[in-house]
């Protein structure tokens, strides 16, 4: 029993499970968690961006043919862009199919000043959340702001940029190189060390939502809240699950694969929390690293399956709920506009529900005022968007790897099925039970 509890994702799911009980029992206090959450999250983004800037330095930097990273890309662009309709489009079928808002009969005009101010906090930041905002966004100020500035997109511009430079510089940037790719180890070493208080984490962050919001708010809109759940497995099990299959590997497989990751991030909220580890368990799963550096930083901004299965769910759903009608026309134009502006919800803090706000605002037709009436739940949403988004990209970067001619199709099965329960033991222990289990014999 004892080894089991020094498994970091049991630990993480312990410390959930006590974080939903303090919320419950002890909101006020469980409030005063929200600090242990936002510290654990602060020292991940710490380590981000020199973290991608080196894995993806040395990852084009050290690849023999150089027109393979832009055959990469131009693949990754279009495996984004079909996934995420793909996405929306199975939102919009489902929540047209169930109509959960149907029935509320929800009156923008009897909101009071607080509802009000919360749509028009959103809208007002949506108005900046344009295509051509999004682009210029990429580019950083200067190349220190890159990595001051919390943009993983920023990050990734200037690593790519500076991996080319160092290719072209020969064996001059050798040493250059070599220096980087030392420096990428130690940051992994680092990361090691931060992951040992994710529980603390998600205890923090679990505890706050739930005192904050309580069970009550998720009762009140449950049946949205288990259609967009419902939505968001069915969408893994069956358009990841069809992609895995071709790419040579189960689904579920590739879930139990990542269930450690996967924990941290329900704990969290963020996805962001578990992305070095991503970057470390594609390589080990078989992909190459070069790839991997490529597709899973881009996919944190351009990849959001379940972020876009949430945007037009939540848009037809207050339609729904506030009884506006919509065409088919009208639902299509709807799609076409987030297709565009999901890309950009990753930028910012919020970035869904700010994304939502702006999409509203442009349509024209349905209530921006209306986000006001899932404001409440959209925290417990947040848990299968980032869990939707984590998987979509371990898959897509296996995908791109097998299409590309990157993947070690061997090492993928050997991974998968023989993947066991990793215990982390100290050095002293198991030098211990190894010199033990030698006098024994």
């Amino acid at each position: 029993m004892l080894k089991y509890l020094r498994v970091l994702y049991v630990q993480v799911l312990i410390a959930i499970m006590i974080g939903i009980l303090l919320g419950h029992f002890y909101p006020q206090m469980a409030v005063k968690m929200q600090p242990l959450g936002k510290m654990f999250i602060n020292l991940i983004k710490m380590i981000i961006a020199p973290l991608i800037f080196s894995t993806v330095v040395t990852g084009i930097a050290g690849m023999n043919d150089i027109k393979a990273v832009g055959k990469t890309g131009g693949l990754a662009i279009v495996y984004f862009t079909g996934i995420t309709l793909l996405a929306l489009v199975i939102g919009l079928v489902v929540v047209n199919l169930v109509q959960p808002g149907a029935g509320m009969n929800v009156d923008v005009s009897t909101f009071d000043a607080a509802d009000k101010s919360i749509a028009a906090q959103y809208a007002g930041k949506a108005k900046d959340n344009n295509l051509i905002n999004f682009l210029m966004n990429i580019i950083p100020h200067t190349f220190v702001s890159a990595f001051t500035s919390g943009e993983i997109l920023q990050v990734l511009l200037v690593a790519i940029i500076f991996a080319f430079a160092l290719n072209f510089s020969g064996a001059k940037g050798q040493l250059c190189f070599d220096l980087i790719k030392s420096l990428s180890e130690v940051l992994f070493k680092v990361i090691n060390i931060i992951m040992r208080v994710a529980p603390i984490g998600a205890f923090g962050a679990m505890a706050f939502t739930i005192g904050k919001e309580g069970i009550g708010s998720v009762l009140a809109l449950g049946e949205l809240i288990l259609c967009f759940y419902a939505t968001s497995i069915m969408f893994v099990i069956l358009v990841l699950g069809v992609v895995g299959l071709f790419s040579g590997f189960s689904i579920f497989k590739f879930v139990r694969y990542i269930k450690e990751e996967l924990f941290i991030v329900l704990g969290t909220s963020s996805s962001e929390s578990v992305l070095p580890n991503m970057l470390r368990k594609m390589e080990k799963v078989g992909c190459n690293k070069s790839v991997v550096d490529l597709v899973i930083p881009a996919g944190y901004s351009f990849n959001l399956d379940g972020t876009a299965i949430y945007l037009t769910m939540a848009a037809v759903f207050l339609a729904q709920a506030t009884n506006t009608p919509m065409t088919i026309g009208e639902e299509l134009v709807l799609l076409g506009i987030l297709l565009i502006s999901s890309k950009g919800a990753a930028a910012v803090t919020g970035g869904g529900f700010i994304v939502l706000a702006g999409t509203l605002s442009s349509v024209g037709k349905i209530p921006p005022e209306s986000i006001a009436v899932i404001f409440g739940i959209d925290r417990f949403m947040s848990e299968a968007r980032a869990l939707t988004n984590l998987v979509g990209n371990g898959v897509a970067t296996i995908f791109i790897s097998k299409m590309t001619g990157n993947l070690d199709s061997e090492k993928l099965r050997r991974e998968l099925n023989g993947h066991t329960l990793e215990v982390e033991v100290d050095d002293d222990v198991a030098e211990t039970e190894m010199a033990a289990s030698k006098a024994d014999v």
